[in-house]
C-alpha cells in the first residue's frame, strides 16, 4: 500500500533524526539501538494516517507519532523482561543485550520522552490529546496485567479475552488515528468514528495473528506455528475449542494440554486434530470477520470523500486479509 509506505518514510526520517544524544550513554545508547531493530512502525503510521486523512501537514503531527512510537517501544521493553523473552524482532531484547536494570530505566526514559514529544504538537490540540494518550497507557498496563493472569487463571471466557486483547494492543491502534485526526483538524465525531474503526480492526488483527500462529506459513509468518499451541496459551482458538470439549464431555484437549510432550511438533498436531474435529478455524474466523464489519460500518458515519475512504479500506485489507 503506497500511502502507507510514503508515511512510514516520512516517519522513519523523523525518528532518525531525533536519536538520543545525551549522556549517560549507558541510558540511551540501548533505546536507539531496540528502536532502530525493525518492526512496521504501524502505530506512528496511522498517527500520520489520521492526520492526512485532513490536513498533510505532517510537521504538525510528526512529535505526536514519536510519542506513540517511544510508548509502544517502552511498554514492549517492559513486556519482554516480564515474558523473559530472549528475542524481539529477530534480535536480543534489551535486558539481554545490557541487563533488566538497564532495560527497567531506559524504557522509563522513553516514556518520558514520549511525553516530552506531546508537548510538541499545536497548543490548541495539546489538552485533549494528553488526555486521550494517558487514558490508552493505563488501559495498557491493564490490558498486560490481564494477559499476566490469563497465565495462570483456571479458564478464561471469550469476552475476557476479547476485553485483554482490546486494552493491550487494539486500543493503541484507535488512540493512534484519532490523535492524528484531531490534529489534522477532524471533528470530535469523525475523530470517534476513527477510533472505533481502528478499534475493532485492531482486535481483528489480533484473532488473526492467533490463527496465523497455528495455521500459518512459516515463510509468510515470519516464525514456526504453533508457539500459542506448546505454551497452552489462551487464545480465541483454544478458549473456544475447551468450551466445545466441555459441551461434548470430551477431556482429550485438557489430556493434551497437561501431557509431558518429548516432541512439541506431535502436540501441535494433536491440538490441531481437536481444531479440525470442531470446526474452531472456521469458526473462529467468522469471529475475525464480525469485528472487520464492525469497523467497516464505523466508516460510513465519517465526513470524507471516496477517495480517502479508500486509503481506510485498503488498510483494513492489509492487515487483517493475509494470507496463510
Amino acid at each position: 500500500m503506497r500511502i502507507l509506505n510514503d508515511l512510514r518514510k516520512i516517519f522513519v526520517q523523523y525518528l532518525n533524526e531525533n536519536l538520543f544524544t545525551q549522556s549517560p550513554k549507558e541510558l540511551y545508547e540501548p533505546n536507539n539501538y531496540f528502536l532502530n531493530i525493525g518492526g512496521k512502525r504501524m502505530r506512528p503510521v496511522l498517527v500520520l494516517l489520521g492526520s492526512h486523512l485532513y490536513n498533510k501537514r505532517y510537521e504538525d503531527v510528526l512529535p505526536a507519532a514519536m510519542a506513540i512510537e517511544y510508548f509502544h517501544n517502552f511498554s514492549l521493553i517492559h513486556d519482554d523482561i516480564m515474558d523473559a523473552a530472549p528475542l524481539r524482532r529477530g534480535q536480543a531484547t534489551i535486558h539481554e543485550k545490557y541487563n533488566s536494570n538497564t532495560a527497567i530505566l531506559s524504557g522509563d526514559a522513553l516514556l518520558v520522552y514520549a511525553y516530552k514529544f506531546l508537548s510538541l504538537i499545536p497548543q490548541e490540540n495539546l489538552k485533549t490529546i494528553l488526555e486521550i494518550f494517558s487514558d490508552t497507557a493505563i488501559e495498557v498496563c491493564e490490558g498486560q496485567q490481564l494477559d499476566m493472569n490469563f497465565e495462570t487463571q483456571a479458564s478464561v471466557t471469550e469476552d475476557e479475552y476479547i476485553w485483554m486483547i482490546r486494552q493491550k494492543t487494539s486500543v493503541v491502534l484507535a488512540a493512534a488515528i484519532k490523535i492524528g485526526s484531531l490534529i489534522g483538524g477532524a471533528s470530535n465525531e469523525d475523530a470517534e468514528s476513527l477510533f472505533q474503526y481502528a478499534l475493532n480492526l485492531g482486535i481483528a488483527f489480533q484473532i488473526q495473528d492467533d490463527i496465523l500462529d497455528c495455521y500459518g506459513n512459516i515463510e509468510l509468518v515470519g516464525k514456526q506455528p504453533g508457539g500459542d499451541i506448546i505454551q497452552n496459551k489462551k487464545t480465541l482458538l483454544l478458549i473456544r475449542a475447551l468450551n466445545h470439549c466441555q459441551d461434548a464431555g470430551d477431556k482429550t484437549l485438557i489430556d493434551i494440554m497437561n501431557k509431558k510432550y518429548s516432541n512439541s511438533s506431535e502436540k501441535i498436531k494433536d491440538v490441531l486434530n481437536i481444531y479440525e474435529k470442531y470446526q474452531i478455524k472456521n469458526s473462529v474466523e467468522q469471529s475475525k470477520q464480525s469485528y472487520i464489519d464492525k469497523a467497516i460500518a464505523h466508516l460510513d458515519a465519517i465526513l470524507l470523500e471516496k477517495e480517502k475512504k479508500d486509503i481506510l479500506f485498503q488498510l483494513t485489507e492489509y492487515l487483517v486479509k493475509r494470507d496463510y
